[in-house]
């Protein structure tokens, strides 16, 4: 996985591009990842994350929902794959789960792991897990939900029994304004006929999943969470830290994807210089059996 609103998929051939993971990692925590806040909030006053949760969060990135779930009490772990294209996350979610950031009600112990599900077991003093979370929202690209269902199911013998797993996607296409731009992404890479192009989102996209890794849907919710950016570049970074355009950076070049991107954006951007899309995304709250 890499710093990104989905789970992408890169195209086989060919070589990577070459980004500077560095600074496309501290664009994902410093500028798009904020965008999410509303959607982790919204979940974890749902679920009541306070003293005594014990959350796992698969996907974790930079950690900044673990973060916002330490400083309600809760005892955090979160794990990603030790990919090269997510260590420069996980070196920032670490750097914000040191206790000095967690705020006063926070709990000792928050872990980052660096590998599989199975890696961030707790011991078995320590109890089973009561809070799953899949925040990587999903209903983006097409089969940008590949393996994910494997993921919650090896996770599920972390957690005790009725434990709630979220899972999160982009809403309905008509609610979200910023799948107009995602569409540049896909209209430079097809000429790579890439299986990570772009497709809106379906509205049993989470379910499907769910049910996929064994668990038993119950309830779901829908939340606002426009992306606002100081200005057009400020928007292009990003955009781009999100990895969604990697593709069409190989399919074209860095320059031709900044030109079509800053157009795109254009429709959006305020008197004031500002850029505003707003967009909606949905969570579902899944039971392990």
């Amino acid at each position: 996985m890499t710093p990104t609103l989905v789970r992408q998929q890169l195209p086989r051939a060919g070589t990577a591009p070459r980004v500077d993971r560095c600074a496309r990692a501290r664009d994902w925590a410093e500028i798009q990842e904020r965008m999410l806040v509303p959607l982790y909030e919204a979940v974890h006053r749902r679920l009541d994350i306070s003293t005594g949760t014990r959350l796992l969060g698969l996907g974790c990135g930079s950690g900044l929902a673990l973060l916002m779930a330490a400083s309600r009490g809760a005892a955090v772990t979160g794990v990603d794959t030790g990919s090269p294209g997510r260590r420069a996350l996980t070196a920032l979610a670490r750097e914000r789960l040191q206790p000095e950031a967690w705020g006063r009600r926070a709990r000792a112990g928050a872990r980052i792991v660096e590998g599989t599900p199975e890696d961030a077991a707790r011991a078995p003093s320590e109890g089973l897990y009561d809070l799953v979370t899949a925040f990587e929202p999903i209903g983006c690209l097409a089969g940008d939900s590949e393996g994910l269902g494997d993921l919650l199911a090896s996770a599920t013998p972390l957690a005790e029994r009725g434990t709630p797993v979220v899972l999160a996607g982009w809403g309905p296409p008509e609610r979200c304004t910023t799948s107009t731009v995602l569409r540049v992404a896909t209209k430079l890479a097809d000429p790579l006929r890439s299986a990570g192009s772009w497709r809106p989102a379906l509205r049993d996209d989470l379910e499907e999943v769910a049910q996929r890794a064994g668990l038993k849907p119950d309830g779901s919710g829908r939340v606002a969470c426009p992306f606002g950016y100081a200005n057009v570049d400020n928007a292009v970074r990003g955009l781009l830290s999100t990895g969604l355009f990697d593709a069409a950076i190989r399919a074209t070049d860095q320059a031709q994807v900044d030109k079509e991107l800053t157009e795109a954006l254009h429709p959006h951007r305020r008197r004031d210089g500002t850029v505003w899309m707003p967009n909606v995304f949905r969570y579902l709250i899944a039971r392990t059996p």
